[in-house]
């Protein structure tokens, strides 16, 4: 099992999370584009402590929206959003090859991951933009994604992942941010919900309900309220329960 987050997400002199504690529990670390956060000296730094850790570097490309963190939908013509994503995922990878590696997968940030799990247009986008820079590159999105659903038929590995923080609808999408239960700050839950994901396949749903949520990886959001204590708690749980850890894009 794969245990990521989301890292970089500070901007020139503002920081947010804590980068180094969390690069020493992750086996992936998504890094902001510049485009919903980060910026290039960012990119560069987390990049460089990534190769130093061992840790898997994705690309988290998000919506051209500094003020919004990316987290409002934009309605984008698809082949400016191919593009844009294009221009995010090239210029990480810059950085991490100057690190020593490059980017091992890409992975959508915010509402354009939420929008991408059902338009069929901005889901295209994304993946014709890996398709253009490079085929070998993994998709990381929700479980019966629009995303892995394209993914998958344009011959590109799609992972679906699974989010220990954040909560479920029957449906299984996510709940909505600002909606109730639509986060989990509590460790020992956190480390719960990973372990059934991984070892069952499935999550609890706000309502009580149990869904399906086979997963090749488990995130847990940078910006979450405690982030660092929650990765260490559910990479502890993963252990115990005898899952081993180890980058989904490094497998084979």
């Amino acid at each position: 099992m794969d245990l990521n987050a989301d890292l970089g997400e500070g901007f020139g002199v503002w920081r947010l999370g804590d980068d180094d504690a969390m690069l020493s529990v992750l086996t992936s670390a998504n890094v902001a584009c510049g485009f919903h956060a980060g910026d290039p000296s960012t990119m560069r730094l987390v990049c460089a402590a990534a190769v130093s850790r061992g840790v898997a570097i994705g690309a988290q490309v998000g919506y051209r929206d500094l003020a919004g963190f990316g987290r409002r939908r934009i309605e984008y013509d698809p082949a400016e959003l191919r593009d844009d994503v294009l221009y995010q995922l090239a210029a990480l990878d810059g950085f991490a090859r100057v690190a020593g590696d490059r980017v091992r997968y890409v992975k959508p940030h915010g509402a354009l991951y939420n929008t991408a799990v059902t338009d069929e247009g901005q889901a295209g986008a994304v993946v014709s933009a890996v398709l253009a820079r490079d085929r070998t590159l993994p998709v990381l999105g929700l479980p019966g994604s629009a995303l892995l659903r394209q993914a998958s038929a344009a011959g590109l590995r799609a992972v679906p992942e699974g989010f220990a923080d954040r909560g479920y609808l029957p449906s299984g999408a996510l709940v909505p941010r600002g909606r109730p239960g639509a986060l989990v700050t509590d460790p020992d839950e956190v480390a719960r919900r990973a372990v059934r994901m991984a070892v069952r396949g499935t999550v609890i749903a706000v309502d009580g309900t149990e869904v399906g949520c086979a997963v090749e990886s488990v995130c847990v959001h940078g910006d979450t309220p405690g982030a660092v204590g929650l990765a260490r708690a559910v990479r502890a749980a993963l252990t115990t329960a005898g899952v081993p850890l180890a980058p989904f894009s490094r497998a084979g």
